[in-house]
């Protein structure tokens, strides 16, 4: 997992570099803007064949393409999202999303209000109809940006819809069987961690003093 989160990150950089028409890249150049070693850059894509020219580098856009298709993000990856509230709504308006191929291709909520009204183009629907949708959308991976309560009843349709995967922003750990992956985001979990960082760093300059 660590691995495939940095090759997250390599491309990441790799797409702003290829929106900023740059032709090459060296691994000293990746080290320094992704933060992460190039010795460990290295050994990372080693792992995947063999990438660049000793003394030239790395073509950006080939270097993109395959740590994309190592990713299975040279396709469109189709999700779902089920929590039409404000998050929900900043979720689908993510350009990031398009960019990397991935496509928002139901959206779904419980609250009649909002049932049948547009979000950025996509109609919401009715949470129950859910598992029917599926079998036509063929979402394998949806976002959770539900209240805590309805998270694990959220994350059950889901798997029973067909979804292998798991982006929970509900700040409650979720249950779900082997083959099913959870990935948790949580913004207070990293600010509490911030705070406390900052809290620590400050108290040590104190002691210094």
């Amino acid at each position: 997992v660590p691995t495939l989160e940095r090759l997250s990150i390599y491309l990441r950089f790799l797409h702003a570099l290829k929106e900023a028409d740059v032709q090459t890249v060296s691994s000293s150049d990746i080290a320094t803007q992704t933060g992460i070693d190039a010795a460990q850059f290295r050994k990372d894509i080693s792992y995947f064949g063999e990438f660049g020219k000793p003394g030239v580098g790395y073509n950006v856009i080939e270097l993109q393409s395959r740590i994309a298709a190592i990713l299975k993000i040279d396709r469109i990856q189709p999700l779902l999202l089920v929590g039409a509230g404000n998050l929900g709504a900043a979720l689908i308006n993510y350009p990031g999303l398009f960019e990397n191929n991935y496509e928002v291709v139901g959206v779904f909520d419980n609250n009649i209000a909002k049932i049948g009204r547009q979000i950025w183009d996509i109609e919401i629907r009715d949470v129950a109809e859910l598992e029917e949708a599926n079998h036509k959308l063929k979402a394998h991976i949806a976002i959770i940006a539900v209240p805590t309560r309805a998270a694990q009843d959220v994350a059950d349709c889901l798997i029973r819809a067909g979804v292998k995967a798991l982006l929970n922003f509900a700040p409650t750990y979720i249950r779900v069987p082997k083959n099913v992956s959870v990935r948790n985001v949580s913004f207070l979990q990293e600010l509490a961690v911030l705070s406390y960082d900052l809290a620590t760093d400050e108290e040590e300059k104190v002691s210094e003093k």
